[in-house]
């Protein structure tokens, strides 16, 4: 016989649900290395097809089905249900985002504030010939930059931006560093004047929990000292 593993899934609607609720799934596991995701896709395909979460690539490479899981933020498509328990999983929404309905949040206001920083190539240059070419040193300082997936695991896992919803938050923060640590981009200044107050780069206490919860093992906190460092050049 199957084992078996207990979720207790986060349900509700706003439209139509008071309060929210958990319903509590049997969920067998039919191999071994099943993922969280394969046992909500169990979940909704055999029990229950009114559970709504979000998922695309199954690789950990959309950022599509981040998830609190057991109190921490992951992706469901990469956790191995039995790495967390071999008992129960709590599967919550990923906290501090409006809830749409059960797992699925609104990403609307983080990715607004992904794009306020402007996380593209700036360069007002005259475009060479040919592509514009970076060193091997200067390419190499884009690791650990551009991997981001904007997930939200990290933003949503951090107090400050549970505190301020106008805070820029870690994800964006680091995808700021990306592209001014890139040698082909001329757009610095403009960006670290967007980040120069108290909901920018100001407002990272340095907690840590965005490093802990960043599903490519990513560091935004290092990110942010960078652009605090950029910033106090500038002004000094």
């Amino acid at each position: 016989m199957a084992k078996k593993v207990t979720f207790s899934v986060f349900r509700y609607r706003p439209d139509r649900d008071d309060e929210p609720r958990y319903v509590d799934y049997q969920v067998e596991i039919r191999r071994p290395g099943m993922m969280v995701l394969d046992g909500l896709n169990q979940i909704r395909w055999e029990q229950d097809g009114t559970l709504a979460y979000r998922r695309s690539c199954r690789e950990g490479v959309c950022g599509s089905d981040g998830l609190n899981i057991n109190g921490v933020n992951r992706l469901s498509c990469v956790t191995h249900i039995e790495e967390v328990s071999d008992r129960r999983l709590v599967i919550q929404p990923l906290p501090s985002l409006p809830v749409i309905k059960d797992l699925v949040v609104d990403l609307g206001e983080f990715l607004d504030k992904y794009f306020l920083v402007k996380p593209y190539l700036i360069n007002r240059e005259p475009p060479p010939d040919r592509e514009r070419l970076q060193t091997p040193e200067e390419r190499k300082k884009l690791d650990g930059l551009y991997e981001c997936i904007l997930c939200g695991c990290c933003s949503s896992s951090c107090p400050s931006y549970w505190a301020d919803p106008k805070y820029l938050g870690p994800s964006a923060l680091l995808n700021v560093y990306r592209f001014i640590q890139d040698s082909r981009d001329t757009g610095a200044d403009e960006r670290l004047q967007i980040l120069d107050d108290r909901r920018g780069v100001w407002r990272c206490h340095t907690i840590l929990n965005c490093v802990m919860a960043c599903p490519k093992n990513l560091n935004p906190t290092q990110a942010v000292a960078g652009l605090k460092k950029a910033l106090v050049s500038r002004r000094y």
